[in-house]
């Protein structure tokens, strides 16, 4: 082969290879943009999609199990279940037993897990804590658009769904989810534009959750709005709001929904100032007792179904506002008129 004629070849191949190549290095580029991730304590940067996760948020184990990565470690929240995880996500773990982690968080036990990422959004670490874990494995915080326990289910989903390299799966849950409360909504279009309140009684105090907390937005995107004092009492960062015994008005909802740890309120049921609300006179309280509560609490792409598959029917009782419509959770708790 002549010299010219192996110069001819060399730039022929060169040409060919180069949009290969070009693609390559922009296939790679979208991929390392994907696993790039700003947060409200910097940026987090995988070097490839996680597999060993330690679950240090307390709700993200949900969200790691939908998405089929069982974490190797869970931070305990509250209530009595197999590795802290709730009835709804238990058929996710598929077998595994994660480490339950309770208290602080022990930087010595994440470290002998040896994980690739550490889940940290809706945990409360602080910045020194996330300092230390980075130098363990990558950790995904919160953005700097949400409150420290206030990042939206979907966002969540998305988020933990790109660090582990399952974006279609997380769109699929996203997806289902929003289908869920669409063929809700379809099936009771009374709820459209009633007022609804997610509330609270524990310790003489009573209240409603407000804003951006989970229990608040279910009923929102139910199609509920609040009252316009609670929707005023969300205008901060916060989750809740406390009211006067005297005035319980502000609950005084098309639907009040209260959320309880507890299955039997004794307090609550003997509340003075309820029985003045025209919710209770006319039959539209719910009681979501401790798994709904729970399921609620959680706000998570597993517990969200749950707890509507749960409720639908005693809110769909309760907006008609009569009391001879039995709402079955609130006349068991002995709330009903």
């Amino acid at each position: 082969m002549t010299p010219n004629r192996r110069r001819v070849l060399r730039g022929l191949g060169a040409s060919l290879l180069a949009p290969l190549l070009s693609t390559a290095t922009a296939l790679s580029a979208a991929a390392a943009d994907d696993l790039r991730f700003v947060h409200a304590f910097g940026e987090t940067v995988l070097p490839a999609p996680a597999r060993r996760v330690v679950s240090l948020g307390y709700t993200t184990h949900d969200t790691l199990l939908a998405l089929g990565v069982p974490p190797l470690a869970v931070r305990y929240w509250y209530g009595d279940h197999p590795f802290g995880v709730w009835p709804w996500a238990q058929p996710y773990l598929h077998g595994a037993e994660p480490d339950l982690l309770t208290g602080e968080v022990s930087m010595e036990r994440v470290a002998a897990l040896r994980p690739d990422l550490v889940v940290a959004i809706g945990s409360g670490i602080s910045r020194a804590e996330y300092d230390v874990l980075s130098r363990i494995a990558p950790v995904l915080m919160h953005e700097a658009r949400f409150p420290a326990y206030g990042t939206p289910w979907e966002a969540m989903t998305r988020t933990i769904g790109r660090a582990l390299g399952r974006s279609g799966a997380a769109e699929e849950l996203v997806a289902a989810t929003w289908a869920r409360f669409a063929a809700a909504k379809a099936r009771d279009p009374g709820w459209a534009g009633r007022t609804a309140v997610a509330a609270y009684h524990w310790a003489g105090e009573s209240g409603a959750f407000v804003g951006g907390d989970t229990r608040a937005r279910f009923l929102r995107d139910l199609g509920l709005v609040p009252t316009p004092v609670v929707e005023r009492m969300g205008a901060d960062d916060g989750f809740y709001g406390a009211l006067s015994p005297e005035d319980l008005s502000p609950l005084d909802a098309d639907i009040l929904l209260w959320i309880s740890s507890f299955a039997e309120v004794p307090d609550l049921v003997a509340l003075p100032m309820r029985r003045t609300l025209r919710a209770h006179r006319e039959g539209r309280e719910v009681f979501a007792g401790p798994l709904v509560a729970g399921a609620l609490s959680h706000g998570s792409v597993l517990s969200i179904p749950f707890a509507l598959e749960r409720l639908e029917t005693d809110l769909a009782a309760a907006v008609d506002g009569s009391p001879a419509t039995v709402v079955a959770s609130a006349a068991k708790a002995g709330l009903a008129p």
